[in-house]
């Protein structure tokens, strides 16, 4: 049998995987093919398998081009670049680089080193120009293992697969136990802190690279999630939203509290129609007619039953309305003490105007309260805020 050396040039030592991977220099691939671009494909895909990197692949790729057949077969399956040739063929890359990825292909058996007497990589030929002997790179790796690749391969589509699988249906748990979660918040009385902090740390564990089991322990964690946010539901009897509850909700949602508070305005909208707003209760003075309040959102009108022509109504209205955009009766009730009901009111009929554009009323009106709670938010430059674009639709 034709020996092949294999060993090492110059510093390099031998090693236990270099004496590994020597058998495959004695084996033949006579009346074996594979085609060149298809293993580099499969190597790409399965390169875990094989412990090399993208850069490692990408060296290979550029020695695979050396080869001017599209397929790999035979026994001349060497190769001999320059280093300067094999680095422009890898985008300029840098020769200490270079020696890096070869070493790492050569220890990972994808490829074969034949290293000549002095080092160089080269072809000896004869008088007809036939190639005798040749130094350099063999490929012949690629032939031999190319089944191994294939599966490798194979196996690494199905195993990324199955992880989108998992991923899909751990964000679909986690997707809808948090819309559950917000939905009981605002329709269901109870502290649900707990699960919603749950539902945020599992969305962001999530956000990270997982592994197979990981994400698995994630996918049980957020069906357990799921499962409680609908227990919510099963234990624990939802408000109902029909016609007659909404009509009475009008006539019984405020006591004397408001009547007191808004007597004065009446009295001084009476005396005349251009007085400012009285004082509301609670946070701020707004200083605001009640028609521009009605100019910057209009829409709140639609759902007044005989108008809208002082600020008992528009509180009367908004109490109405803030049921049709999901704002619950708590979070109302907390407006209303921390801000003052006529403030609430405006704040109510502009979130209306803008429903399209706030996801969860409810939610946004609760942080706004918060703000006002902290004299972080007033009601006047959100009607201003809706005059500018109505202004600016209107020119």
């Amino acid at each position: 049998m034709r020996h092949i050396s294999t060993t090492p040039f110059g510093r390099r030592a031998v090693d236990a995987g270099l004496l590994a991977h020597r058998q495959m220099a004695e084996m033949s691939t006579e009346g074996e093919a594979v085609d060149k671009y298809a293993v580099l494909s499969a190597l790409t895909t399965a390169r875990a398998a094989f412990r090399v990197s993208d850069r490692d692949l990408a060296v290979l790729s550029a020695l695979v081009s050396f080869h001017q057949d599209r397929e790999l077969s035979g026994e001349d399956l060497i190769v001999f670049p320059s280093n300067a040739a094999l680095s422009a063929r890898a985008h300029g890359m840098a020769e200490s680089t270079l020696r890096r990825h070869l070493r790492a292909l050569v220890m990972a058996g994808l490829i074969l080193r034949h290293d000549s007497p002095n080092g160089k990589r080269y072809a000896a030929r004869d008088r007809t120009g036939q190639l005798k002997i040749a130094f350099g790179f063999d490929l012949r790796p690629l032939v031999l293992r190319a089944d191994e690749i294939f599966a490798a391969a194979q196996a690494a589509e199905e195993a990324a697969e199955a992880l989108r699988r998992t991923r899909e249906r751990a964000v679909l748990f986690l997707r809808d136990a948090r819309k559950l979660i917000d939905y009981a918040q605002e329709t269901l009385e109870g502290n649900f802190d707990a699960l919603d902090d749950r539902a945020r740390l599992l969305a962001r564990a999530l956000r990270r690279k997982l592994d197979h089991e990981e994400l698995r322990e994630i996918e049980g964690q957020a069906g357990a999630l799921l499962d409680a946010a609908n227990n919510l539901f099963s234990q624990k009897k939802t408000k109902e939203m029909n016609g007659k509850d909404i009509n009475s909700e009008r006539h019984i949602q405020y006591s004397t509290r408001f009547k007191k508070e808004s007597e004065p305005s009446k009295k001084l909208e009476e005396a005349d129609g251009n007085v400012p707003s009285p004082t509301p209760s609670g946070l701020e003075d707004t200083r605001m007619p009640l028609g521009l309040v009605l100019r910057a959102a209009p829409d709140i009108r639609d759902y007044a039953r005989d108008g809208i022509s002082d600020w008992h109504q528009l509180v009367q209205t908004a109490a109405f309305a803030r049921g049709m955009l999901g704002i619950s009766e708590d979070g109302w009730d907390e407006a209303c003490r921390i801000m003052g009901e006529i403030p609430a009111a405006i704040t109510v009929a502009c979130i209306l105007q803008r429903a399209e554009q706030i996801g969860k009323p409810g939610g946004y009106l609760r942080a706004l309260s918060g703000k006002a709670a902290q004299a972080e938010f007033s009601v006047g430059p959100m009607v201003m805020a809706l005059l500018r674009a109505e202004n600016t639709r209107a020119t």
